[in-house]
């Protein structure tokens, strides 16, 4: 049976190369978006001329009804979702005191709550057939933190919290549940921090570079895959050993 795939934030960055490298891996691919549909609807143009199965929905994860809708929209072209990948993540750079509550409460809504939603609309399917994968995109910053990115690193860190302990609640339903903790990858989110302090990051990463949307594909790609059947509640951190 074809695994179906959901990926949150998949247009872009990150969830654009997993959505590709899951498609590659022949799996069938809903792309949730936000905003960017003309990117959604081009990724589904070129996968479906690939002989992928793909399929765009809009959803704000931080909204519950949407996020429901979005999923069953996926299951009735595509079928159950076998693959959950939270990957929507919002971020910003403050000084502690000078977060607003508001700011505060959606990047929480966006990075913690979109993946408890789409956790609690999958699950019981998963739970029914006693199998499934769920993957969460975390970040270095949620293992060590990171100054003036309190509110992000807090975020990733509840989200590497979840997957330990989803992980050992489901276990005995067959589900699998790990994360990866990306390090400075090159996307929209990563340049606005400019040419300037990008080459210093390259210089501090032991490898020598900054990582890749594709980088993190692979990662997600070997968690959700069978060489990787007994392993769950693990970070494993692609970020090319920045914080070794």
């Amino acid at each position: 049976m074809k695994r179906v795939a959901f990926i949150t934030g998949g247009s872009r960055g990150i969830g654009r190369a997993i959505a590709r490298r899951l498609a590659a891996e022949g799996c069938a691919v809903g792309i949730d978006y936000l905003q960017a549909k003309d990117q959604a609807e081009d990724l589904v143009r070129e996968l479906t001329a690939r002989g992928c199965a793909a399929v765009a929905v809009q959803a704000d994860v931080a909204d519950r009804e949407a996020v429901t809708a979005a999923i069953r929209r996926v299951e009735a072209e595509l079928g159950a979702v076998s693959l959950l990948v939270n990957n929507a993540g919002i971020a910003g750079q403050h000084q502690f005191q000078d977060i607003t509550e508001d700011f505060w409460r959606r990047l929480f809504a966006v990075n913690v709550d979109g993946a408890f939603h789409t956790i609690q609309v999958v699950l019981p399917r998963m739970i029914h057939e006693k199998a499934g994968c769920i993957v969460n995109i975390s970040s270095i910053w949620g293992q060590r933190g990171a100054s003036c990115e309190a509110a992000y690193s807090a975020a990733k860190a509840a989200l590497i919290g979840l997957t330990r302990s989803l992980a050992m609640e489901l276990a005995p339903s067959g589900i699998r549940v790990n994360c990866v903790a990306p390090g400075v990858i090159r996307t929209d989110m990563a340049e606005v921090l400019g040419a300037e302090t990008l080459s210093a990051l390259a210089e501090q990463t032991p490898l020598g570079r900054l990582g890749t949307p594709e980088d993190v594909a692979a990662a997600v790609a070997f968690l959700a895959g069978e060489g990787a059947g007994f392993i769950t509640g693990q970070v494993i951190t692609a970020d090319g050993g920045f914080i070794l």
